[in-house]
């Protein structure tokens, strides 16, 4: 009778301990409002993948008022989405940030002629760029090669492009080059200036941690990165289904796109994933495009200081007033 008691009471402690698990909270913020760009997080927790980790995952997202950067500086959300550039800016300028996880293998981002004429002689024209980008790869470009571009700078839509308010457009693949192509803009070949095939390929997004959370919390970013990946490596070989759960956020955050624009979002999003060395899926920050980017951006200023791969990775000690005045 007793062992049977006993029996009762461990199963009871290992149902409570297995729900307290399931109830750790994790708040995540992407990099923007729902779409295909985040399929992987959203299959991750409708599949389960994350109750399989023990988190409750909240998936959030930022406004032109509420930036990423600002939500998990304030400790609004414990990880958010960051392109690697924006990620070295970010702790070149004194916030230690780790990368827990990598999506992004290559680089989206490229510059779009209205002419029908290559972007690199088009010099002093006018070029369209997002407010809510830092777009370093085009500030970069523009700098290295004396193009003196005209800044523009607008919030959304492609309509200042189309309706002929500038000559260029900055773009990435998987979003305003697709409304471009959906809005049957011609675009020859030689009028798109790709940046990863010209010797700027730099990776993009990875969901990133404060330092201080990644050293108090690594089993926690260790499970949310496993499930994430295991989201995204669901999605690759269920894209019609995918498809189905990322549609379902799109309703709800009631974004105007269409199921069209957000598969062939996906496509060229899981084409992104593949590490262009390797052909497969990595899930890996690049030491090689880190060290690329990071002096690229103090080369031109955009920087003070290089950031190492081992300081996104969490690797190195943090440096402290105290130990500075030693």
């Amino acid at each position: 009778m007793i062992d049977r008691k006993r029996g009762i009471i461990i199963i009871c402690l290992l149902l409570f301990s297995s729900c307290m698990m399931r109830a750790e909270k994790f708040v995540f913020t992407t990099a923007w409002t729902p779409q295909a760009e985040f399929a992987g997080y959203y299959v991750a927790k409708e599949k389960g993948f994350y109750k399989e980790e023990g988190l409750d995952v909240v998936i959030q997202y930022p406004s032109l008022t509420s930036t990423v950067y600002h939500r998990l500086k304030t400790d609004e959300c414990d990880a958010g989405m960051f392109a690697l550039m924006s990620a070295i800016d970010i702790v070149a300028n004194g916030t230690p940030m780790v990368n827990i996880l990598q999506t992004s293998m290559n680089s989206s981002y490229l510059i779009v002629s209205r002419w029908g004429k290559n972007p690199m002689t088009e010099k002093g024209k006018r070029i369209a760029v997002y407010t809510s980008e830092p777009n370093y790869m085009s500030f970069i470009l523009d700098r290295k090669n004396k193009l003196n571009y005209e800044w523009v700078f607008f919030t959304g839509n492609v309509n200042v492009f189309l309706s002929g308010g500038v000559d260029m457009m900055s773009a990435v693949s998987y979003n305003e080059y697709l409304l471009l192509r959906q809005a049957g803009f011609d675009m020859p070949e030689k009028s798109i200036f790709r940046f990863k095939d010209n010797g700027y390929n730099i990776q993009e997004n990875g969901v990133y941690v404060k330092r201080d959370y990644y050293d108090t919390h690594r089993e926690q970013v260790k499970r949310f990165a496993a499930a994430s990946k295991k989201g995204w490596e669901w999605a690759a070989k269920h894209p019609d289904q995918t498809l189905d759960i990322v549609m379902k956020y799109v309703r709800e955050g009631r974004v105007q796109t269409n199921r069209v624009i957000q598969k062939l979002m996906l496509e060229e999003i899981l084409r992104l994933q593949i590490d262009p060395d390797s052909g497969t899926r990595e899930f890996r920050l690049r030491p090689d495009m880190v060290k690329k980017a990071s002096f690229l951006m103090k080369d031109f200023g955009m920087i003070d200081r290089e950031v190492s791969y081992a300081e996104l990775m969490g690797q190195t000690k943090i440096e402290t007033n105290k130990t500075k005045a030693k």
